[in-house]
């Protein structure tokens, strides 16, 4: 007889911290009744009824469906969610608008302005060139001479 007793004894102890540890590691959306906290005290104050409670009450079955929660519904059911890929679309159309905008007036000023597409006028990191008309060794420093062309410069 006392074998028997330690045997549900230990089988009640097994019971019970397996009804701890899927209570601890339940999904929160599907308990039922009370907290997940309240109920491992329950399992853990009420030896075996509160294990049995617990798969009895407080875990939820997959197909229900807690009171005041929506369901999970695919997203081309979704109208949130296809409202938002229509935002998405007008904003990614807006965006490239934008930049073809951007696009074209960079060409423009570009194409006008002094000095290429930075439109400085000046040289620019790693140009070979000097500056200025006067700094440059081949032309000469008056304005009626003639350079190595052969024509007037000025």
């Amino acid at each position: 007889m006392a074998r028997l007793l330690f045997g549900l004894g230990v089988a009640a102890v097994i019971f019970m911290v397996y009804a701890v540890a899927d209570c601890a590691f339940f999904d929160r959306s599907r308990i039922r009744g009370l907290s997940r906290g309240w109920w491992i005290v329950v399992i853990l104050f009420v030896p075996v009824i509160g294990a049995v409670l617990w798969f009895l009450i407080g875990r939820g079955r997959v197909g229900r469906i807690p009171a005041g929660r929506s369901r999970e519904v695919a997203p081309d059911d979704d109208t949130d969610f296809l409202r938002r890929l229509q935002n998405d679309a007008a904003q990614d159309e807006r965006i490239r608008r934008l930049e073809q905008e951007l696009a074209e007036l960079d060409d423009d000023s570009g194409a006008g302005g002094k000095g290429g597409a930075g439109g400085t006028g000046g040289t620019e990191a790693g140009d070979d060139t000097l500056g200025t008309e006067s700094q440059r060794p081949d032309t000469p420093e008056t304005p009626g001479e003639s350079g190595p062309s052969g024509r007037p410069n000025g």
